[in-house]
């Protein structure tokens, strides 16, 4: 069973590694080819519209995804998908049309294959005993978080070194990798003839998931105030690219961090209340950047906001994981990547004409201070449950589940 983890884990985490390259070297790619920069942003634009509208195309392909070895499968159409792009190039087939159907394809094998990979480690981690489900769940975040500070350094040098088409890749190997690594990994088993349920039928009675993905929606909706905020004050004080670099590379250390500890964290406090306190003081920490904005407070800012952001994050998959098994587990895991995937777009679509119109400092504060009254209110909201962070009405799971 440690051995399963392991290489889901592993395999997620190289995965991710190369998206971080690919994060990197996609746009450039595709700029040389078409000479529209326009163009740059289609694959990604259209990965997001199958996982928007996945809680109602998905409803039964994701209960589907139930096993290390229809993981694999899942991993193999990305791969294809991804490999799609650099073969294209090679042959100077690029063209819009492609790019729009390679994303459409990899937003669907997101859409299934990311809840899939997280339940199906939630289950190893149900097998290992209680409590060992959000301990998996936990790491699972903190490698991915891992990528997140080294990989765009590595393929900024890959590129430097003029192996951009090679990242492209480099991805869909290590996706279909990814895949392959956990072929013979078993699911629980499902009844015979059981439904699978919507993600609104599997929040009944579950009022800590919905309060949790409430602040956490916001903290993404809001989340364009760090990332493009920073970006624009770089600019806008000749320094491009410093501030954002600041902010993001002190939000990883911090990240990582919060990640060792969460976990003994999230054990002593009630799920939904930590999960609020926990984007209050991320909040803050945006308003303060807003407030003073250096590259040294913008770093320290992003790193206690790291820290943080990981309890509140590892708090609502405690939430998930204490009240949920099976079908309803990969309902709820799904609906947390619908959520987190369209408030992240609505702030991106919003943010730049905010940014523009307020100016970057001002939404900093804006948002930050809109974040944290929205945590602090679900947080009040909790205090009125009959076992704050904790479902009244779904039993525990138990550890052999």
């Amino acid at each position: 069973m440690r051995g399963e983890a392991v290489l889901l884990l592993a395999g997620g985490g190289v995965a991710d590694l190369a998206l971080r390259f690919t994060q990197v070297a996609l746009p450039l790619v595709i700029l040389h080819e078409t000479g529209s920069v326009a163009a740059t942003g289609l694959v990604g634009g259209a990965a997001g519209v199958p996982v928007l509208l996945s809680p109602w195309w998905g409803r039964r392909a994701r209960q589907w995804v139930d096993s290390g070895r229809r993981l694999a499968l899942v991993a193999l159409v990305s791969a294809l998908a991804l490999a799609a792009v650099p073969a294209a190039a090679a042959l100077d087939l690029v063209t819009p049309a492609l790019l729009i159907v390679s994303g459409l394809v990899l937003g669907c094998g997101d859409a299934l294959g990311s809840p899939g990979r997280t339940s199906l480690l939630a289950d190893i981690g149900d097998r290992r005993g209680e409590g060992k489900a959000v301990v998996l769940l936990t790491w699972q975040d903190g490698v991915r978080r891992v990528g997140m500070v080294v990989g765009p350094v590595m393929a900024a040098a890959a590129v430097a070194a003029g192996v951009t088409n090679g990242l492209l890749w480099l991805e869909a190997c290590a996706v279909l990798g990814a895949g392959l690594a956990g072929w013979r990994i078993k699911g629980e088993p499902r009844a015979a003839g059981s439904e699978a349920p919507s993600i609104r039928a599997s929040l009944q009675g579950r009022r800590e998931v919905t309060l949790g993905w409430l602040v956490r929606g916001t903290g993404c909706v809001t989340w364009f105030a760090f990332t493009l905020g920073l970006s624009v004050v770089g600019a806008e004080r000749g320094r491009p690219g410093v501030y954002v670099a600041a902010g993001m590379s002190g939000y990883g250390v911090g990240a990582l961090l919060g990640t060792l500890v969460a976990v003994k964290i999230v054990s002593r406090f009630s799920a939904v209340p930590l999960a609020g306190a926990a984007w209050a003081v991320t909040g803050l920490c945006w308003a303060g950047m807003g407030l003073w904005t250096t590259p040294a407070s913008v770093a320290v800012f992003g790193a206690v906001s790291g820290v943080f952001i990981v309890w509140g994050i590892t708090a609502i998959s405690a939430a998930i994981t204490r009240t949920s098994t099976g079908p309803d587990r990969r309902a709820l895991l799904s609906g947390q990547s619908v959520v987190v995937n369209a408030s992240s777009s609505v702030g991106l679509l919003a943010g730049g004409s905010i940014i523009a119109a307020a100016g970057a400092e001002s939404t900093l504060i804006g948002a930050g201070l809109l974040t944290t009254v929205m945590a602090t209110t679900v947080g009040y909201l909790a205090r009125s449950m009959p076992n704050p962070g904790r479902s009244a009405s779904v039993s525990r799971p138990s550890a052999n589940v």
